[in-house]
């Protein structure tokens, strides 16, 4: 049987994975992308519908704690490729961005699509290649890599692999988890899958879900577990999410795990003195 040899071998074509290739090929690796779907960058094109929110503006004192536990791992990473040098690396695919309202950073267009095709384009001249429909399963006995195609199994050969299969968050986008028990079963611990940055359900009555189902609330305040944030949410079917939402989400998480539910203050009107809105309203 032949084997294909690779210097690298990605596993994983969402933005990290991606990144990743772009940054060992530029080293002078000789770099293949492997992935389950037909296509690269899926979950990249899924957050360009929300205007592909790429990074935040506010300085890294502010920045970086918001990766909460995970802040001295990172902290070394985000310092190296701050958020100006993306919004430089996105200048350099054709792809201006912009400072929003709420602080964050969008490309001009408001879409994926075009970031994603002058990336892919630089990655094919920097020679990286892509292997689809390669589904990982594993490591065989001599320890190549083994992937599930339409054709049945495939072995490669590669002097090193990065794992870049994100959650389980989008499983028919190819995120779904699976790689967990393939990793574990190797003696890898894994800390459990959580969702983060999420929205959250809420038992709207019918009345108010037929009213207000799509309607955004704008600088309003949020409140939850000592930690108060402003910013923007949503009001959707099945409950509310929205960028001021995800900053609390991980509070909100914790307390819906421990005991079922939890009680998210909104101030509608944050600037107003509750004393100044009762008059108002009255």
């Amino acid at each position: 049987m032949s084997v294909p040899r690779a210097n690298v071998a990605i596993i994983g074509a969402g933005p990290a994975g991606l990144m990743a290739a772009e940054t060992l090929a530029q080293g002078g690796a000789d770099v293949t992308v492997y992935d389950a779907m037909p296509s690269v960058g899926r979950k990249f094109l899924m957050a360009g519908r929300g205007g592909l929110n790429l990074t935040h503006s506010e300085p890294l004192d502010a920045f970086l704690p918001r990766y909460r536990e995970a802040t001295p791992k990172l902290a070394g990473v985000v310092e190296a490729f701050p958020p100006e040098h993306l919004r430089a690396w996105c200048e350099a695919l054709g792809q201006p961005t912009f400072v929003g309202s709420s602080g964050r950073i969008f490309p001009k267009v408001l879409k994926a699509s075009p970031l994603l095709r002058a990336w892919l384009r630089r990655l094919d001249v920097s020679g990286v290649k892509f292997g689809l429909r390669h589904r990982w399963t594993g490591w065989d006995n001599e320890g190549r890599l083994l992937f599930q195609t339409l054709e049945g199994e495939s072995v490669v050969e590669a002097r090193a692999t990065v794992l870049a299969l994100g959650g389980a968050s989008w499983p028919r986008l190819g995120s779904d988890g699976g790689w967990v028990r393939t990793v574990e079963a190797k003696g890898v611990r894994v800390a459990p899958l959580r969702p983060a940055n999420c929205g959250f359900k809420v038992a709207w009555s019918d009345i108010f879900r037929d009213r207000f189902e799509g309607q955004p609330l704008k600088g309003i305040g949020l409140s939850f577990g000592g930690r108060s944030v402003r910013g923007e949410a949503v009001i959707t079917r099945v409950g509310i999410e929205g960028g001021a939402v995800y900053a609390l989400s991980a509070e909100l998480r914790e307390a819906v795990l421990a005991s079922g539910r939890a009680t998210l203050h909104i101030a509608l009107r944050p600037d107003v003195k509750p004393r100044d809105l009762i008059t108002r309203l009255s």
